[in-house]
């Protein structure tokens, strides 16, 4: 009895977790079509493409390198550029560390690589107490699966529609990325560095400024860290004077 009511509490959390990512499972299939036809129009064969979307699962990351293969550029550049591309994946991992510390081995594997910003948004601000693996693996396995099922869809699409890349599916990107930036804006340091990074972004590529991207996101973790800090040193005056009074 025990085992059977494990299972079902275990599918349940499975279930919840694909719900809530649900949304932007659904968001990210246009995504994965374009990631798949792009893969096939610069000459990859259909097992590379898939294989590209099963093993790499990194969208940003994906489109850039198959860009590069397309360019011709060499393999340390290439590997290099998605380092650097994915790197906030490191952040994310540090942040869920106390989360996955206690797992075994094979838990904080799976969940490493199942790690999205889609992923990170759905548990990364959950409590430890809060924290359910099962959860988590739902949310992340259902979204890989979504990702690789839109894949092969755009891998088959791409051998019988030619151009798919240009039918404007990379808004898909943008669309993820703000419907997972919105609901985290709950403080002035995060709205702060949202407003810094749109308005810097924009205006840095008008200008045709290089490093447009990287410059705005480091304006706007300085000025995310500048509103917070501020805001912590007036909370501490404000605690002095009314200790001293």
């Amino acid at each position: 009895m025990n085992n059977a009511s494990s299972d079902v509490s275990r599918l349940s959390q499975i279930w919840r977790g694909t719900l809530a990512i649900s949304p932007l499972s659904l968001a990210v299939i246009p995504w994965g079509l374009l990631a798949g036809s792009y893969a096939i129009d610069i000459g990859l064969t259909p097992l590379e493409a898939q294989a590209l979307s099963a093993i790499l699962f990194a969208g940003a990351a994906q489109l850039v390198a198959t860009g590069m293969f397309d360019a011709q550029v060499g393999l340390w550049t290439m590997l290099l550029t998605t380092l650097f591309i994915t790197s906030r994946h490191f952040l994310y991992s540090m942040s869920m560390r106390e989360k996955l510390s206690p797992l075994p081995f094979k838990w904080r594997l799976g969940l490493g690589f199942l790690l999205t910003d889609e992923l990170f948004a759905v548990c990364g601000h959950q409590t430890q107490q809060v924290f359910n693996r099962w959860y988590a693996l739902g949310a992340g396995f259902s979204f890989y699966l979504v990702w690789n099922i839109a894949s092969f869809i755009g891998i088959v699409a791409g051998k019988q529609i030619p151009n798919l890349n240009q039918w404007g599916l990379e808004f898909a990107v943008a669309a993820t990325f703000i419907a997972i930036v919105i609901p985290t804006i709950k403080t002035w340091s995060v709205l702060t560095s949202v407003v810094v990074a749109l308005v810097g972004s924009v205006l840095l590529s008008y200008w045709k400024i290089e490093g447009s991207l990287i410059i705005a996101s480091l304006l706007a973790m300085v000025s995310g860290y500048l509103v917070e800090s501020n805001a912590k040193d007036k909370g501490s005056s404000h605690q002095n004077s009314e200790e001293e009074a």
